[in-house]
């Protein structure tokens, strides 16, 4: 099966609009990679992506070398140090918001990415999007399309891209209009408890909870299927599963 993307993503009036909420692990990573594909859809003629980055945490010194930070950052917002230090490199405008995501009376935007540590957080990403005011919006910037959210464990995880409400598709092919969000695609979830670990007090106790390039191999799979999506203008898998422990990918097929 394959699924198409939305025409608007396409060709844009506007800039693509994205929320990434999480600027740790993943989402350092993540940041990095979307100011990549920016420059590169500019300079095919697209008028490129427009991010706003979500994070509350300040950096630590246990982030450095797992997480996109330095000994010099130290102290300072996550999402503050990468957005600008992305704005720097290319030359871009992009945003960041020192707090939670909420949705919920902000604008939101075409694509949302989650790059969080907790069910919870998932859960609460999940009633935002599909909150009423979400539904409501006429402005083609703030009409919200997908949800990429990337998960893991200590060597495992995923990537799982999925709608908000039903694409429209070309008539005639055989494709989905719609993709399971990573809620639907796991129910279980809304069973699970976190646990709360607390921080990490050290480079080498933040390794023991997650490897050192599972979040870079995740943030890598995740947006090479946003590109895909923009680019190809299709894709036939939705996410994938990472497992480092025994080097294998498993995609998710439509």
């Amino acid at each position: 099966m394959i699924h198409y993307t939305a025409p608007y993503l396409l060709n844009p009036q506007h800039r693509i609009t994205i929320d990434l909420i999480g600027c740790g692990g993943t989402g350092s990573q993540v940041l990095s990679n979307l100011g990549r594909m920016n420059y590169a859809l500019v300079g095919l003629g697209h008028p490129g992506l427009q991010v706003k980055a979500w994070d509350p945490d300040v950096v630590t010194s246990s982030n450095s070398g797992r997480q996109l930070f330095s000994p010099s950052d130290l102290n300072q917002n996550k999402a503050a140090v990468l957005v600008t230090r992305v704005n720097r490199y290319y030359g871009t405008e992009w945003q960041s918001e020192p707090y939670y995501y909420s949705g919920q009376g902000e604008e939101y935007s075409n694509i949302t990415i989650s790059c969080v540590d907790t069910v919870a957080a998932r859960l609460d990403i999940d009633q935002q999007l599909r909150h009423p005011v979400a539904a409501k919006t006429e402005q083609p910037f703030t009409k919200l399309y997908y949800w990429l959210d990337l998960g893991n464990l200590k060597k495992t995880g995923q990537a799982v891209l999925g709608t908000i409400g039903s694409i429209p598709q070309p008539k005639g092919q055989k494709s989905k209009a719609t993709l399971k969000n990573v809620v639907k695609l796991f129910p279980q979830m809304k069973n699970i408890k976190d646990e709360d670990q607390g921080p990490s007090c050290s480079l080498a106790e933040a390794l023991q909870g997650q490897d050192l390039f599972i979040n870079s191999t995740l943030a890598q799979f995740g947006c090479d299927l946003l590109w895909k999506l923009i680019r190809e203008g299709s894709i036939r898998y939705h996410g994938c599963y990472v497992n480092l422990e025994t080097m294998t990918v498993n995609p998710i097929k439509i």
